[in-house]
């Protein structure tokens, strides 16, 4: 089995055909071919009443989608981020390497991105490639200088490569962002909120700019509604992570007020707020026109594009603003992909809580079962849960094991003992890892509570952690679950201040969790 594979989401660009190319003669040259090599998978996801016709119908290129080691499967056409999750469950390498289907691999790109890989720090979650622009000498179209950006992009897909565990850690990207822009940065930022690191590899792919048509301009506009999400997800400081400027949408919105302030007034019969209003619009789309026409060619085709779109943007990029927030309001303020689920569904699927000081009292390094003593309440809570036909279930850190300080069977013995006290729980998973071992159960990473809810057979997002520490509620946070903190003489302030749900005592942590129906 490959160290990595490749997923290719494609809309059916007749550009995907030179990069299988590419593609394929590298893995000639290298012999990287069957088992021995990278699978490749493109994920067709043009509409349904598309992807019934082949990607070509004949020829050569049909050929490379029958190679060995290319894989073609349908995706659920909802953009590339719906796309790319399809993607990468369908293989079971280490490393999933993304490009986007108009780009061009250079002919040691195979050889580097293996080396990229390989020299990936532990913790590093991705490795992004290199992005160059191929254009002409002299000035650049507007269209031109849009492409060349990606260049200095950062975290973008049309040559990442992630660490496959990453990945599960977040549950892949959110496909809420529709279009291809800024499911990359929402992801990256994901990652790194839990302690992950991204870099740059060596390796480069080409991205030619496609030929410009009058609305390519406006298309993009529509990414001031994916921003409105990213505020709403991760607050302001994103665009500091992601390296996204904020734009002209500040100027975009003045000049649309004032063109339609001017039009209302005029309708109104307000002559000269009317005309004030008007010279206000007229000036800042001149403004924006020349912002965009003198570092270009300069060309009739290029000064007629610039300024019929110049008079439209404003407008068209307040409409996507506008539309953003309205969908906004119906979309949860947390990151993740999905509504806290005990809102969203109800009856939680499980409840998972932390051991040491949630359930019992914390006593350090505890192996005599005589010594265990209940939190206040945490009989009434689990019963209440019982009661509800709600699944229990514990999530430990016991990094004295791996420290030498505590046997498995003394751990074990303290385990029954809770349950004498406070009644059955099942499961029971414990971590028996200290931090320096970079496991992936220990929280705050994901590992046991998504494992939970693996055992019990349910979706991790409607379930629900309760725990006394911050890294509780931050490993409900990656599996997706609801996690709500409560908070004892050792939970620190700012754990309280950032958590999302918080309560004074177990049966009013339960209380918010089953008094939501």
């Amino acid at each position: 089995m490959s160290d990595f594979d490749i997923v290719i989401p494609t809309s059916g660009r007749p550009q995907l055909k030179r990069l299988l190319a590419a593609l394929d003669a590298m893995r000639d040259r290298d012999g990287d071919r069957g088992d021995a090599g990278p699978r490749v998978i493109v994920v067709d996801d043009r509409p349904r009443g598309v992807t019934a016709d082949p990607l070509w119908p004949s020829g050569a290129a049909a050929g490379l989608v029958s190679a060995p080691g290319v894989e073609v499967i349908s995706g659920p056409a909802r953009g590339p981020a719906a796309a790319r999750n399809v993607g990468w469950r369908a293989s079971m390498a280490r490393w999933i390497a993304f490009l986007d289907d108009d780009t061009i691999p250079t002919c040691s790109w195979l050889a580097e991105l293996s080396l990229d890989i390989r020299r990936a720090p532990q913790r590093c979650a991705a490795v992004q490639g290199r992005v160059r622009v191929p254009t002409p000498a002299g000035r650049l179209t507007d269209w031109q200088r849009s492409v060349r950006a990606l260049e200095t992009a950062r975290w973008a897909t049309a040559d990442m490569a992630f660490r496959r565990v990453a990945l599960e850690q977040v549950d892949g990207f959110d496909e809420r962002f529709a279009r291809a822009y800024r499911e990359d940065s929402d992801i990256a930022i994901r990652l790194m909120s839990l302690g992950w690191s991204l870099t740059r590899g060596a390796r480069t792919v080409l991205h030619p700019p496609r030929r410009s048509t009058f609305g390519m301009s406006l298309k993009l506009q529509a990414g001031n509604a994916d921003d409105v999400l990213m505020d709403r997800l991760h607050g302001p400081a994103w665009r500091e992570l992601a390296g996204a400027p904020r734009g002209r949408l500040r100027r975009h919105l003045a000049v649309a007020l004032a063109g339609l302030t001017s039009a209302l007034s005029l309708s109104l019969g307000a002559r000269r707020t009317g005309a004030a209003a008007g010279c206000v619009c007229l000036a800042g789309v001149g403004e924006l026109a020349w912002a965009r026409i003198s570092p270009g060619p300069r060309t009739w085709r290029e000064l007629a594009t610039m300024a019929l779109t110049s008079l439209l943007l404003p407008f068209w990029a307040s409409a996507w603003w506008l539309r953003g927030h309205a969908r906004v309001r119906r979309r949860p303020r947390r990151l993740g992909a999905v509504a806290a689920p005990g809102r969203a569904h109800g009856l939680p699927a499980a409840v998972m809580f932390d051991r040491d000081g949630t359930l019992i009292e914390d006593v350090p390094y505890n192996g005599d079962p005589d010594r265990v003593r209940p939190m206040a309440g945490a009989r009434q809570a689990l019963d209440e849960l019982r009661r509800a036909g709600v699944p229990v279930a514990v999530v430990s850190n016991q990094s004295a094991i791996a420290h030498g300080r505590l046997r498995w069977s003394e751990v074990i013995a303290v385990n029954r003992r809770v349950e004498q006290v406070l009644g059955p729980v099942a499961p029971w998973l414990i971590c028996p890892h200290r931090a320096e071992d970079r496991c992936s159960c220990r929280k705050p990473l994901p590992g046991m509570v998504l494992a939970v809810a693996a055992l019990l057979g349910v979706d991790p997002r409607r379930c629900a952690v309760i725990g006394d520490i911050g890294a509780d509620v931050e490993a409900a946070r990656a599996a997706g679950a609801r996690g709500v903190l409560v908070p004892t003489s050792r939970t620190l302030h700012a754990e309280i201040a950032s958590a999302p749900e918080w309560a004074a005592d177990l049966p009013s942590a339960v209380g918010l969790l089953i008094g939501d129906r």
